[in-house]
């Protein structure tokens, strides 16, 4: 598996002999996103053997890649020529491929600031569930004539079919950044979040482990040095961020409770949560600990206007939907997927 390799012909030939025969198949690369939505019973389609960067240009900000190149890969290529994945996606395993990355959406700390998954998918390939392959989307920001099909697929988890191919928007590296630690409460640092929000602060990184504030500043040096230099505080390695987005502290590696993930509007303010929390992308997304059961979590995620995700296995990981939009995914599944055989019932189990 070390090496570049097309395999699109072998999956588009896997996905047929199961249309045929009705088998369910299990999407997946290195499975580094499984404990996320409910289990899927059916045949393993492994993306892995699929991989190898398709094309890149630096100069054009714009990398494509098949679904099934370890994401370490295409950071490493970025990295040589001072780029990078702006929404900083979590690996949450060794393996971690890019069609993953896209099926799971999941953005890491820089997410409020630079934006998230969907935003940098600017085209795909996927293979259907009629058995054909088709492209959406393109290599360029101002190719889309209606709506967008790629960014659909994003957060997707193969429901929607088989993800081949890839088109990026990439990013420089920003030139400076620095991390800090802040000594405040939490209520101190939600106030102070929404405060700079309107202030021209280089912030790309906020979160709030329950006694201090951490913020990463990133961008021209006089801009970090005159943040730094008014915000105070203690400076931090920056490989912090890093283990904060692959869930390496000890919050996350601590505890037995459920792990749940509650994104909720800017400037939310205090959420009354049960269990311990810790607060995310400047308190848009709370990571929580609780063995509250689901429909507590659920309805008070969606009280405050957002929405809870628990990443344990065991709960009901998704809240409810309302029936219009359970419609919407129907029509949507019956569309791209009318055999039901791409990874059923891995969001909700009527689809």
């Amino acid at each position: 598996m070390g090496t570049d390799q097309d395999a699109s012909q072998a999956l588009l030939e896997q996905v047929r002999q199961a249309l045929d025969a009705g088998t369910p198949l299990r999407i997946q690369g290195s499975g580094s996103k499984a404990m996320i939505g409910h289990a899927v019973n059916g045949q393993v389609l492994d993306t892995r053997g699929h991989r190898g960067i398709v094309s890149y240009d630096p100069t054009e900000l714009v990398l494509t890649a098949r679904a099934g190149t370890p994401l370490r890969d295409i950071e490493a290529a970025l990295q040589e020529n001072g780029q990078m994945l702006a929404c900083e996606p979590p690996h949450l395993g060794p393996g971690a491929t890019l069609g993953g990355m896209v099926a799971a959406g999941l953005s890491g700390p820089r997410r409020p600031w630079s934006g998230s998954v969907r935003d940098f998918v600017l085209g795909t390939q996927v293979i259907t569930g009629q058995g054909s392959v088709l492209r959406f989307g393109g290599q360029v920001m101002k190719n889309v004539a209606g709506y967008d099909l790629s960014r659909l697929l994003a957060g997707s988890f193969g429901c929607l079919g088989v993800l081949t191919e890839v088109s990026l928007k990439v990013l420089p590296v920003p030139r400076h950044c620095v991390s800090l630690r802040l000594g405040m409460d939490r209520s101190q640092a939600l106030a102070a979040l929404t405060r700079w929000s309107s202030e021209p602060l280089p912030l790309s990184g906020a979160c709030h482990d329950g006694q201090a504030l951490f913020v990463r500043l990133e961008g021209g040096e006089g801009s970090v040095a005159s943040a730094r230099q008014r915000l105070g505080g203690e400076y931090v390695d920056g490989e912090f961020w890093t283990q904060l987005r692959e869930q390496r502290l000890a919050f996350f590696t601590q505890g037995s409770e459920p792990l749940w993930r509650v994104s909720l509007p800017l400037a939310t303010g205090e959420l009354h949560l049960p269990g311990r929390q810790w607060l995310d992308w400047a308190g848009a997304q709370r990571w929580l600990r609780t063995d509250a059961p689901a429909h507590v979590i659920h309805r008070i995620a969606e009280q405050a206007g957002g929405h809870a995700l628990c990443l344990t296995p065991g709960q009901a990981p998704y809240p409810p939907l309302s029936e219009p939009l359970m419609r919407y995914h129907r029509s949507l599944k019956a569309q791209l997927d009318p055999k039901r055989i791409f990874n059923p019932g891995r969001l909700y189990p009527d689809l």
